[in-house]
């Protein structure tokens, strides 16, 4: 195993800890208000504070992106980690057991390692560029459906930009009316790493921001998805929109989102 991949690693166990504290100790859950529809705990933070201490004892030098802390920067600007220390805060405040760490390590703007961890099943999602996938040391593969009529997809609602939510719904319409069923189940990072483990065939989302992604879209890409924008290019990483699966379905997916795109979220 990489070396920054084991720290990585240690880092999302040790906040999988504090996590599973405070899911356990509802009373002592502190929530306050970002925005619109976007909360944050102290559980939050002291999981990210668990994080970027673990990184920090290791790798002074390098940057860290967190969705709390924003950018703490370090010597060396070619390391970056990006930390989502609690993926999936409405569920872990309504008590909802789906929600994960979420930690990727760029070198020179491109994802080399990447950890998800759901601390509630212990399931640690793994992956280093050229290597492969894996779930708790074993190799994942993403599934085979050809196309969506027995298909499985998950998606995410645009609930900070409910804005576009037309266009949304024409998307989900055109999807659902082709596949078996969709998900809906609030934290993109688990979404991509399923997609990963052949759990759901395929995963859309619009809005994302890099600590959603960064980890689960190469674990995906690591296990034989592939993820683009809403157009079917490499601007994901910008726009926030985002679809994952294996390539046949993947080629469906954005004929059906295609048709509903607007101008703004063309990309």
């Amino acid at each position: 195993m990489h070396p920054m991949l084991n720290i990585a690693i240690r880092a999302a166990r040790n906040a999988g800890q504090v996590i599973v504290k405070g899911f356990a100790n509802p009373d002592n859950v502190e929530i306050s208000r970002k925005g619109q529809n976007d909360f944050v705990t102290n559980i939050d933070l002291e999981a990210e504070n668990a994080v970027v201490n673990t990184l920090r004892k290791s790798y002074p030098e390098h940057t860290i992106i967190g969705e709390e802390c924003g950018e703490l920067t370090g010597s060396n600007p070619d390391y970056q980690w990006v930390v989502d220390s609690l993926d999936g805060t409405t569920n872990f405040v309504k008590g909802i057991p789906h929600f994960a760490i979420s930690i990727a390590l760029r070198v020179k703007g491109r994802t080399e390692q990447a950890v998800v961890y759901d601390p509630i099943r212990d399931e640690l999602f793994t992956a280093s560029r050229g290597a492969g996938a894996q779930l708790n040391g074993y190799r994942i593969r993403t599934g085979k459906a050809k196309d969506l009529s027995n298909a499985v997809l998950a998606t995410g609602f645009p609930f900070k930009q409910k804005h576009h939510l037309d266009a949304y719904m024409g998307m989900f319409k055109d999807l659902f009316v082709q596949c078996s069923d969709i998900r809906r189940a609030g934290a993109a990072s688990l979404d991509l790493v399923y997609v990963a483990a052949g759990r759901v065939d395929g995963y859309w989302e619009l809005g994302l921001k890099p600590w959603d992604f960064a980890a689960g879209s190469l674990i995906a890409r690591e296990a034989g998805a592939i993820v683009t924008d809403f157009a079917g290019g490499h601007n994901f990483e910008r726009s926030g929109n985002l679809v994952c699966a294996n390539p046949k379905v993947l080629k469906i997916m954005l004929a059906g989102i295609r048709e509903h795109l607007p101008e703004s979220l063309s990309q």
